[in-house]
Parts: C-alpha cells; structure tokens; sequence
C-alpha cells in the first residue's frame, strides 16, 4: 500500500490534465452551439466530452482511495474552511452569471451604438420581415475559404428584428455537398432563403438584394420565362455541354416557370410571358414571328437574344428580319466578326473586365467576377429614338479586336486596320422603351450560359441578373439609405505626442510604483 501511495500524484496529474481537456473540449461545443465551428464527427466530439469527464472523477476517486487520511485533513482543516467559503462565493458568482445569460439568451435585446447606425435594417426591410406569413429560413452555404462575417452579421440583424420568423444556419458545401445539391448551390458564397416550398437564393450579399429575395418569396404570382426554339436555339429540355439545363435549373430555383415557344405555331407571345429568351439561333427567325415578337414587346414585353457570330450560324446571306427589327428599331446592331482577344488564353474567347462594367442592375453584383465569351461577336449602338435608353453593359480590352476575316483566323491572327473593328468592344448591351416599358438585353455571345460555361466566374449571374433585369425584378423595393459619416485622420502635433508617451510610459508606471512603495513603507513602520 505504501508503494502505492508513491504514485498518487499520478492520479492527480490525471485528473488535471482530464480538466484542462474537458475545459477544451467544452469550448469547442459552446463555438460549435454558436455556428463559428462545425466537427466533421460531433458524435466524436460528444464521446470526448464525456470520457475527460469521466477520467477527472476516476483520477479524483484514485486519489481518495490512495490518500484516505490527506483528504479528510483537507477537508476539516482550517484553508478547507477558507477555501469553502471562497467556493461558497465563487459558486454564488457563477450562478448569477448563468441565470443572467440564460435570461439575456431567452430574451435577446440588441442596441446599435453605431453613429451611422449601420447594423440597423431599413425600415421597409423590417416590414417585409413583419409580413412574413410563416417562418423562413436562410441557408448561407460558404467554404473555410470564402469570407462569412458579413453575411453572418446582416443575416443575425434580420433574426434579432424578425420576432422568431427568421433563422440562419451556415453549411460547408464541401463537407455537406448533398445538402448543396439539394438546395441547387453551384457557386460558393450564395444564401437560399427558403419558406415552405418555395425558395429563393442570394448569390451578392446585400441588405437590398436579400430584402428582394424575400420579397419575391412572398409574391406569389407566376412568373413565366419563355425560351424561343424552332431555329436550332441552345436545348434546355436535357443536361449536356452545350445545352442550357444549368440556365433553366437556376431559373426554376429562383421560382421561375421555364418553357418553350414556337412562334411558328403560336399566334403570339403568351401573355403570361414575363421573358422571351432567343438562345443561340443558327437560322434567322421569319418575318411573321418578328412580327408577334414586335406586338410583344409594344405591350411592354421583353427580350433577350444570345446571338453567336454569323460565321458560327447556318444565317450565311439569308435574310434577318429580327436583326434589322434590331437595328432600326432600337439601335442595337450585331456586327459580322469574331472577337480576338489576345490577353486571353485562347484568344477567340472574349473577356468582359469587371473594371469595364456599366452601372447597371445586370452588372452590379459581377463586381468582383469576370466574364468569359468563348467565340463571340461584338455588339454595336447607334440612336433611334428619344424614348429608348441604351446601356453598353460591359467592353472588352482597348487590344482586343473584332476580325472580320474570319477565314484568315487559323493562319493570319492580326489586327488589319481599315477592315476590322478596332477595340475595345461592346460585347453585352440592354436598352429600355420609356413609353411602352419594353425591356431588350443583347448578348453576343450564347456560350457564355451553356452548360459547360455557366459556372465559370460571372458567366452564370450575367444570364440571371439578365432575365431579373428584363422581368423588371430587379427594383421591388428602394431601401431607405443611411448617411455615411465621413470621418478624418488628423495627425497629432509634436506636443501631443510627447504628452501621451510621457503619460504611457513614465506616469501610469510611476504612480503604480509610487503606490507600491507606499504600502511596503506603511507595512514597515508598523511593525
């Protein structure tokens, strides 16, 4: 028994170091409880838990039972009933912490101390989240690798205003890729509110851009994108590289109704069409189906045409109603070349800088994101009418160039002044009837939102924020805006600074020592 005893201080070693773990691991379930860490095995975590627990018991009870006569001297002796009392205290102090957090945690109140109150909703966010019919919820799909703190900010500032009608939660995709899947998450960074069975996603984090996502979630009205086929126009029925399967799945997540015209059948637009999507046509349209698409757009309908080069088309020299409608009517033209880029790695594929953007609702939020064009023409403007505003939403480089010899392409890749388009060029525009309220986006391009494409950079959003601009989705509400408070650095004189380094390091110290000094002199004089 006495070489037993030898070793005591082994179990008390346990029983620390079994403390210092379950302290550790304790932190990690309170951040996991607060959405900051998510294990990839909580149950791992939980088991841990549970066995540091029990070994700080098993090292205690080893201890007792070893040093039976240590442990009743500790407890009747004299720092026992000190230390009882400062545990007394101690315990007191705990609890009242533990009741004031579980009432502050129940009764959550927030205070924005902020001067420009920036962490307070505008208020036609919060009566949109006091209309809100049932509870919804906020899907943040972020990586380790994508910055969160914003948007786990303002989606706590939509929780703490939404009386119990709002929750968020954070999802790593890469560690939960069915739930991303399920959700129809392609790109890193995107928010899916859900509420009931509908769904809305937030791919640009913003107060505005989520307050309209839920306004949409509360309209219930249907809207209807059209996509134009008889022509040989890009598939969106089937999954395939070159098909627009990607471009319709996004589109019916953001609770659109997809389907296809024939206006050859047809006799007009239906008038549910909120969009007409012309997606890579290879053979121009009739002039009877101008003709329906012209008393669409007089209705105030819109528009948007993807046109690849005429060289990539089967249009040769056959007429284009559609283009000349185009031209005359809204001064939008597509110019007979192929874009040669040369800063891009092929140089057929045509790059929209986002420095190069418009200010514009299509382009806002591709602020950060290139643009990829592989094969595209370029996109001329000239004017037609008062009533008709045109925006070139983005350009290429000043050396790129529009090659209007295109035969020439695999053998003589340089820019001939006097035939082709000196750069840079318009490979994107929109333009708007201010009487009729028709709205047109002319692509240059129907690559970009094929299959293949659609997820690379800003390629997918272009086509989105398109067919949005275009079913006038774009402005459901103008948030109140906030002051910015404009704040100035102004250097501090020579003086100041003196006076604040005396301050810092010679007074504060001084009078610590001053008072230190003091009671060791007081204590000495007594005795």
């Amino acid at each position: 028994m006495k070489t037993a005893r030898r070793y005591t201080w082994i179990a008390l070693l346990l029983a620390a170091l079994a403390c210092l773990a379950t302290a550790f691991l304790g932190l990690l379930k309170g951040v996991q409880f607060l959405g900051v860490f998510t294990p990839r095995e909580p149950d791992t975590l939980n088991l841990a838990l549970q066995i540091s627990a029990g070994t700080i018991v098993i090292g205690l009870a080893l201890y007792a039972l070893l040093e039976p006569d240590k442990v009743r001297r500790f407890f009747a002796g004299r720092q026992a009933r000190y230390g009882s009392n400062a545990l007394v205290m101690t315990l007191a102090f705990v609890g009242i912490l533990v009741v004031v957090n579980a009432l502050a945690f129940q009764h959550p109140k927030r205070w924005d101390l902020t001067e420009n109150q920036e962490h307070t909703l505008a208020p036609e966010t919060l009566d949109t989240l006091h209309a809100l019919p049932e509870k919804v919820t906020a899907l943040a799909f972020y990586t380790a690798r994508t910055p969160s703190d914003t948007a786990r900010e303002l989606l706590m500032d939509y929780q703490a205003n939404s009386d119990g009608k709002f929750e968020y939660r954070f999802i790593d995709p890469e560690r939960d890729p069915i739930r991303a899947q399920q959700a129809g998450v392609t790109r890193d960074g995107t928010i899916v509110l859900q509420m009931g069975d509908r769904q809305e996603m937030v791919t640009y984090v913003s107060e505005k851009e989520v307050t309209s996502a839920l306004v949409r979630l509360l309209n219930q009205e249907e809207r209807v994108v059209y996509f134009l086929i008889g022509h040989g126009e890009r598939d969106i029925e089937s999954a395939s590289g070159e098909s627009m399967w990607r471009a319709r799945q996004t589109l019916e997540n953001k609770n659109y109704t997809v389907r296809t015209l024939n206006l050859r059948s047809e006799a007009g637009v239906p008038e549910d069409a909120r969009v007409v999507v012309i997606a890579g046509p290879m053979r121009p349209l009739s002039q009877e189906e101008v003709d329906r698409l012209t008393a669409y757009l007089e209705q105030g309908g819109s528009v948007i045409l993807l046109q690849d080069p005429v060289a990539l088309t089967d249009f040769g020299t056959t007429p284009d109603p559609w283009g000349d409608f185009l031209t005359e009517q809204w001064g939008i033209t597509l110019d007979d070349d192929l874009i040669i880029d040369p800063n891009a790695n092929p140089p057929l594929f045509a790059v929209g800088s986002p420095d190069a953007y418009a200010n514009h609702p299509i382009t806002q939020t591709l602020r950060q994101l290139f643009t990829i064009f592989p094969q595209a023409c370029s996109v001329s403007v000239s004017e037609t009418s008062q009533e008709i505003a045109i925006t070139e939403l983005m350009r290429t480089d000043e050396r790129a160039w529009g090659e209007t010899d295109i035969a020439s392409i695999g053998t003589d890749l340089r820019f001939n002044e006097g035939a082709d388009i000196p750069g840079p060029l318009t490979l994107a525009v929109s333009a708007e009837n201010s009487s009729t309220g028709a709205r047109v986006v002319v692509i240059g391009n129907s690559a970009f939102a094929m299959d293949d494409n659609f997820d690379v950079y800003g390629n997918g959003d272009l086509f989105i924020n398109a067919v949005d601009w275009a079913a006038e989705q774009e402005n459901l509400l103008s948030l109140t805006p906030k002051e910015p408070v404009m704040r100035q650095f102004k250097m501090l004189t020579s003086a100041r600074l003196v006076t604040m380094l005396l301050t810092s390091v010679c007074l504060i110290p001084g009078l610590v020592v001053l008072g230190a000094v003091s009671v060791w002199y007081q204590r000495r004089m007594r005795g």
